[in-house]
């Protein structure tokens, strides 16, 4: 039985940058079409030529796609102009791409409001803009705004956009659920009600997720007979987003009754860069990767509870509705004082140390976990932390360098310019193959000049002389920090948990406690770098 095609179409470049606080530059535009397009979508949308200074530069040196379409974004004409005769539409059009998408109002009241021009000059614009394109030699794809709210609202004015954009020769007719306000349930009746007019192979869907439903709209359009599917990478969009992409696409390849009946450009063996893509844009944006993802989340495959653990041990599929390396991820077993001997014995299996079930140090490495718990510690988030205290404990763990002694400054104090400003500095010994080797490093940031704290201070000595470890530690980076402080009064401590990545785009989490911020933070650096040096087969030290 041969499948239906359904065409995946990316706004990442252009939705994806009216999130709050991202601002893509145009290098990080093209890093991310490459990816998409090394993903196998089948469209990427670059943004709005014109519009702004980024997508001018982007438009004007685009990358090369070898699978993907490229499209630009637009609107289509103004009345009282032709479409030939519109400058706005002329700018889009001079980018070159292969495709173009125009979006028009189709909600009556937006016509008359937002626009203010009659319903038929509307309908006109969208004909003239799209026969204009289709002129061209260009793929026309036409996006219907508000046109849930519209529907419901006029359904035959709605409609009649539709019609015009189809009769002026377009490839696609996208249905926009701007606000994110509508139901799949409707969604489903709405676009099965289109495919009236408009034919499935040339129907898409765009949804918001401003009910957290975008994903589920989605598919109820395409389980209604829509054929392109609109999205962005980790859900970026204005306000709470749009329909993820990263969600959407394993579903589509990977379930019932998707999986039988459609085939898209991203092939199934492509999905095991899931995780590195969204991971990829996460790293542009400098945010932290949400650990709860579906598929792709650093929790999405980690099975707490010692119960689960043991059935997992048995059979994967039990608590997991797929293997988590299709998507590129992993499972995880975490230790915490929930963990019973499946959780340590899955722990370090993944570790690659294969222990006798009956050897007398598990209990007592789980007893540990539990004992360092109760005095703050949380190794459930930590997984590199609890690796090493286990191969300690097995007597397994190398020994690489030595941390004599530590000293860490903050000063307050008035620059040249008479400005008042803190700097923090830390001084680190550290004795490697018998060699002691004295590191100073002040913590400032190189474009402000501002100081980033004693802990960045802390982390830059460590890493700043390590002797012939110096290449492991090179490519390391803290790219989160978090603190809790656990207890109270004179039992407080601090626990501070830190996020690691390196150049391999490994993720990793270390742990410390102490009643000291400094102590606990420089456990966790302590932690980061020791781990990173047993996976990457350092050897030890010499001396």
């Amino acid at each position: 039985m041969s499948r239906e095609r359904l065409f995946l179409f990316d706004t990442t470049l252009r939705d994806g940058q009216q999130t709050a606080g991202v601002d893509f530059s145009a290098d990080d535009k093209t890093r991310i079409a490459k990816a998409l397009d090394d993903l196998g979508i089948d469209y990427v949308e670059g943004g709005w030529p014109g519009a702004n200074p980024t997508d001018s530069d982007f438009f004007d040196n685009a990358p090369t796609l070898s699978r993907a379409t490229f499209t630009a974004f637009g609107m289509t004409k103004r009345v009282g102009r032709s479409a030939a005769n519109d400058e706005v539409l002329a700018g889009v059009i001079n980018a070159n791409t292969p495709a173009v998408c125009l979006v028009g109002k189709t909600h009556d009241f937006h016509v008359r409001t937002a626009l203010g021009v009659e319903l038929e000059e509307n309908v006109a614009a969208i004909a003239d803009s799209i026969s204009h394109l289709k002129g061209l030699g260009r793929e026309p794809l036409f996006d219907a705004e508000h046109f849930f709210d519209g529907y419901k609202a006029n359904r035959g004015y709605a409609l009649s956009c539709l019609e015009a954009a189809l009769e002026g020769g377009a490839r696609w007719v996208v249905l926009c659920d701007t606000n994110g306000g509508t139901l799949p349930s409707e969604i489903h009746e709405i676009v099965t009600d289109v495919l009236r007019v408009v034919p499935g192979g040339q129907l898409g869907i765009h949804c918001h997720d401003d009910m957290g439903l975008a994903v589920a709209g989605s598919l109820a359009a395409v389980d209604a007979g829509a054929r392109q599917v609109q999205g962005t990478l980790n859900g970026l969009g204005e306000r709470c987003g749009n329909a993820n992409l990263v969600s959407l696409i394993p579903t589509l390849l990977l379930k019932e009754p998707y999986r039988s009946r459609f085939e898209t450009g991203v092939e199934e063996a492509n999905l095991a860069k899931l995780l590195k893509t969204s991971r990829m844009l996460d790293d542009i944006l400098n945010r932290t990767p949400n650990r709860h993802a579906p598929y792709v989340g650093a929790a999405a495959f980690t099975h707490k509870a010692g119960l689960h653990a043991s059935a997992i041990l048995k059979d994967p599929t039990t608590y997991e509705h797929i293997p988590p390396e299709v998507v590129g991820n992993e499972r995880v077993v975490p230790m915490s004082n929930q963990a019973g001997l499946s959780n340590l014995r899955g722990r370090l299996a993944d570790m690659g140390l294969d222990v006798d079930p009956k050897d007398k140090r598990l209990p007592r490495i789980l007893e540990s976990v539990k004992q360092r718990e109760d005095e703050g510690f949380a190794y459930d988030g930590a997984q590199a932390s609890f690796e090493l205290l286990a191969r300690r404990a097995l007597g397994v763990l190398p020994t690489y360098f030595e941390i004599e002694r530590y000293r860490v400054m903050v000063e307050r104090r008035t620059n040249a310019k008479g400005e008042r400003i803190t700097v923090s500095e830390a001084v680190v010994s550290a004795r490697v193959d018998g060699e002691r080797l004295l590191s100073v490093s002040e913590s400032h940031d190189p474009d402000t000049g501002r100081d980033q704290g004693p802990v960045n201070a802390l982390s830059r000595a460590v890493q700043r002389d390590l002797g012939r470890y110096q290449p492991y530690v090179d490519d390391m980076k803290l790219v989160d920090f978090k603190v809790r402080i656990t207890g109270t009064g004179t039992e407080a401590k601090t626990r501070v948990t830190i996020d690691f990545m390196d150049g391999e785009r490994r993720r990793w989490t270390t742990v410390g406690v102490s009643e000291n911020i400094v102590d606990a933070s420089f456990q966790a650096l302590h932690d980061g770098i020791i781990w990173k040096l047993v996976r990457d087969g350092a050897e030890p030290d010499r001396d």
